[in-house]
């Protein structure tokens, strides 16, 4: 099972194992991480699931695609370089370690 770290916006970490094939906004939402609503449920539609890759994973990540680069510009938080969204994240043993840190 790859492990995520959470890093809150008070410093706190929170580490899970998360099954793989799990999006990290599911995996987010399972350990009660606030800031990750995700309220469309994944569909790609609602950018509240975004998180802030870690900049020694970003590129191990999957590319985005332009729905999400797009869906990006409408954050509440500012976007950064590592921005992505939480829902196109998948759990897989090339992102066991991961590091994402959740916007305020």
């Amino acid at each position: 099972m790859p492990t995520v770290h959470w890093i809150l916006p008070n410093g706190e970490r929170v580490c899970d194992d998360v099954n793989e094939s799990t999006n990290l906004m599911d995996a987010a939402q399972m350990n009660g991480i606030a800031g990750i609503d995700g309220e469309c449920g994944g569909c790609l539609s609602c950018a509240t699931c975004h998180v802030v890759v870690d900049d020694a994973w970003l590129a191990l990540c999957p590319p985005m695609g332009e729905v999400e680069n797009a869906m990006l510009d409408i954050v509440s938080s500012p976007r950064q370089s590592g921005s992505r969204l939480s829902c196109q994240l998948i759990a897989s043993p090339a992102l066991d370690g991961i590091v994402l840190h959740v916007p305020q």
